[in-house]
This record gives structure tokens, C-alpha cells and sequence, in this order.
């Protein structure tokens, strides 16, 4: 597979789960194959500091986590979408993150594309987009930009044009990092 969409709501089909969709759909417009994955529902615990990954090249702690992380190292380029609470990312995209650090010491993901994608009420998507920012630099992601949706009530970012016309713009850099690999 060739990108890989994960939102990190716990609301199944809401704004992020629609934001990380519509990017995938646009770059699918092109050809390319794309897999979309939901952490709502998934039993993703935290990173516990257990150092036991520096061996293993793996996180240690085995839950839902797995199966995501094995997927996300199959794919070329990540778009990873979070709901802004209280100005950052949720706590289950946190939690995604954070295991990923097993990935860092060999440097597992460096070189992949990547997207991030927020959705906000009313502010601090921005923010949102810095942290999952900061874990595809960390992870030596090529950055191929960010999308920041508006929307508080189910389907309403849908209607932010600001946020659609960012999800044709990150779609048409996805397809041209491919099409130079």
C-alpha cells in the first residue's frame, strides 16, 4: 500500500475520520492505492518508558497499536488526523505517537511522506498540526503539508472550504512524491 490514512478520533466517521478520507480519496483520484485506518475503539495504552524497544526494534507492550504500526510500515506516505482537544492532540493519537518511539533508534520510518491533518472547533489546530508535525520530523518524515479543518457538530467540515481546498493541495504533493520515487 501506498499511503496510509489514520484518524485518531474515537469518533468513528467524524470530522477527522472525514478529513483524512477526503485527502485519500483525492490522491486515489490519481491511481494511487490507499488504506484508511480508525483508532476509535482500538485499545492503544501508552508507552509505559520500559527502554525494552532500544532491543527489540518493536514496542514490547502488545495491544491494537500492532497491527496499525505494521501497516504504517508498509506505506510510502502517512496522513495522521487528530481532533484538537484542548489545543493539541488527542489522547489516543498521543498514545499512537508515543509508541512509534520504538521505531526511532533505527530509524524505521525516515523517508516516508507524511500529512498532518487537525480538525477544531474554533481554534488550536494549528497546534494540533505542530505536534504531529514534530513526531514525522522526529521520525525524518518528508513533510508534504498539513490540513486544518473547522467543524464542532458531525459532518460540518464538510462546508470549510479553507480545509478543502488544503486537502487538494497535500493530495496533489502525495501524488508528486510518489511519482518521483
Amino acid at each position: 500500500m501506498q499511503v496510509l490514512g489514520i484518524a485518531g478520533s474515537m469518533r468513528q466517521d467524524g470530522n477527522t475520520a472525514m478529513l483524512v478520507r477526503a485527502v485519500l480519496d483525492e490522491v486515489a483520484k490519481a491511481g494511487v492505492e490507499t488504506e484508511y485506518v480508525s483508532l476509535a475503539g482500538r485499545a492503544i495504552g501508552p508507552c509505559i518508558g520500559c527502554e525494552r524497544c532500544r532491543k527489540e526494534d518493536y514496542c514490547t507492550v502488545h495491544d491494537d497499536w500492532d497491527a496499525i504500526a505494521d501497516r504504517m510500515l508498509e506505506a510510502e506516505v502517512v496522513v495522521l488526523g487528530s481532533p484538537t482537544y484542548y489545543y493539541d492532540v488527542n489522547g489516543q493519537t498521543k498514545n499512537f505517537i508515543d509508541r512509534t518511539y520504538s521505531f526511532y533508534h533505527r530509524r524505521q520510518l525516515a523517508g516516508r511522506g507524511g500529512v498532518a491533518v487537525a480538525v477544531q472547533a474554533n481554534a488550536g489546530g494549528t497546534r494540533t498540526v505542530e505536534t504531529i508535525e514534530g513526531f514525522l520530523s522526529a521520525h525524518e518524515f518528508v513533510s508534504l503539508g498539513s490540513v486544518v479543518g473547522k467543524g464542532y457538530e458531525a459532518g460540518a467540515v464538510r462546508s470549510d472550504e479553507t480545509a478543502s481546498t488544503a486537502v487538494r493541495a497535500a493530495a496533489g504533493r502525495i501524488t508528486n512524491y510518489l511519482g518521483r520515487r
